[in-house]
């Protein structure tokens, strides 16, 4: 029996939000599905909402009658300062303001590692350690985490925040064995922030049950996730390609990785 009459997943043609698509239809009876291009492959149970997240009249019409909003649009790397500025920041405020005056329930948020990025590793962090961000893609889930606390406290939409380490098919590196999320833990995360009885305003972190434990995510104990995967079985393939890092190198180090080692990626556009 769906827990939710409609949801709204934005950025549902990327590489989440596409597992998401399929992961999250037992949740809803209708899931929108928003892009900035058209889908063409919409199953009954599915509609769609075509528009750019900077744009706030298209963003307030497409969270009309949705009871949760899963927020996966957006940037989802280090870019131009506008860039980041319209996508996250502008963008992540129109669905927010969206779900005040459309009366949505819940949202849940795709933050990120980036935003407590130069944080070292052998920290063993909570969720409620200062922020550090790595980057202006950090800052905009900074800020969005923040907006979400008070939209929670003010207007009493609740949030998860999800600070995503790095959900791929595979790890592809060192750093991977402890950061590795798959993509059906992924699923069960998101699942778990959409069917907890009462979230508040929490951040989690979003990792798999990996071999190596570089933070502490009990503060999110109360969503129930329960992650079945691990970066163990391939191990032996990762090690065998990589060679020993430096542990002195910023990406190393730091448990934002290689965003620790970036410049200001408005130099690197006038180069």
């Amino acid at each position: 029996m769906p827990q939710y009459e409609r949801i709204l997943i934005t950025g549902a043609a990327g590489r989440l939000g596409t597992e998401l698509r399929k992961g999250l239809a037992p949740l809803a009876t209708k899931l929108r599905l928003a892009g900035r291009s058209e889908f063409i492959d919409l199953a009954a149970h599915e509609e769609q909402a075509v528009f750019d997240l900077s744009d706030m009249n298209a963003a307030i019409e497409a969270t009309k009658d949705c009871d949760a909003i899963v927020h996966f649009g957006g940037a989802s790397l280090e870019r131009p300062w506008e860039e980041i500025l319209d996508s996250n920041i502008v963008g992540s405020y129109n669905i927010y303001e969206g779900a005040r005056k459309n009366g949505t329930k819940r949202v849940i948020y795709a933050s990120s590692v980036h935003a407590i990025g130069y944080h070292e590793v052998e920290a063993q962090i909570g969720v409620d350690a200062p922020v550090r961000p790595d980057s202006l893609y950090g800052v905009s889930k900074n800020f969005v985490e923040s907006l979400s606390r008070l939209y929670w406290d003010k207007f009493g939409i609740e949030s998860v925040c999800l600070r995503i380490f790095s959900s791929f098919p595979e790890p592809a590196d060192r750093r991977m064995l402890w950061s590795y999320l798959s993509f059906a833990d992924c699923v069960r995360l998101v699942e778990a922030s959409l069917t907890a009885p009462r979230v508040g305003h929490t951040i989690s972190f979003g990792m798999s049950d990996n071999k190596v434990k570089t933070v502490d995510n009990s503060g999110a104990n109360h969503l129930g996730y329960q992650p079945l995967d691990s970066s163990e079985p391939f191990r032996a393939k990762v090690e065998a390609k990589t060679g020993v890092p430096d542990p002195k190198a910023p990406a190393v180090k730091y448990l934002g990785g290689w965003f620790c080692e970036l410049g200001h990626p408005d130099d690197e556009k006038q180069a």
